[in-house]
């Protein structure tokens, strides 16, 4: 299976940066995983709704230019559905036998979505209503796919 993680920013913090590390590692033998980031679009403080929604669509085209081809994509969106673990790792799976072993998940940067990022995914999926940093999701991102690859080989997570 290939993961792709497309994210707006770099991760500044360096506990950040070496959780995600440790995931992927850990990944290393289950999946291909690529980190693929692009630069947050920069903006100035006081921005109109409309600076802001412009903002959004540029770095939104330049979030969907670097999906692979063909790869299913799940958007991670404060407005999507919420899975569980275990709900998470029964869709992996589905997918799989599906034939969809090429999949994408998008990370937005700190003013969120466009509607054009929103309408491409063939998932929109929400780790919770309340909001975290764009950095820190990248985190969580990681450990929930480890951990959804543990769940469905019913291997211990927590021991």
């Amino acid at each position: 299976m290939k993961i792709t993680v497309v994210a707006a920013g770099k991760i500044k913090e360096p506990y950040l940066a070496q959780g995600i590390g440790e995931f992927r590692k850990r990944l290393t033998p289950l999946a291909r995983v690529e980190i693929v980031e692009i630069s947050e679009e920069r903006v100035g403080d006081g921005l109109s709704p409309a600076e802001k929604e412009q903002t959004l669509i540029r770095e939104g085209r330049r979030l969907l230019q670097r999906v692979p081809e063909g790869s299913y994509l799940f958007v991670l969106d404060v407005f999507g559905t919420a899975r569980s673990s275990e709900e998470l790792a029964a869709c992996l799976a589905s997918l799989t036998l599906e034939g969809k072993s090429d999949l994408t998940f998008l990370i937005g940067g700190p003013f969120g979505l466009s509607e054009e990022v929103r309408e491409a995914a063939a998932e929109r999926l929400s780790f919770s209503r309340m909001t975290f940093t764009h950095q820190m999701v990248r985190l969580l991102l990681m450990e929930q796919i480890y951990r959804a690859f543990k769940i469905n080989r019913g291997e211990k997570y927590h021991w």
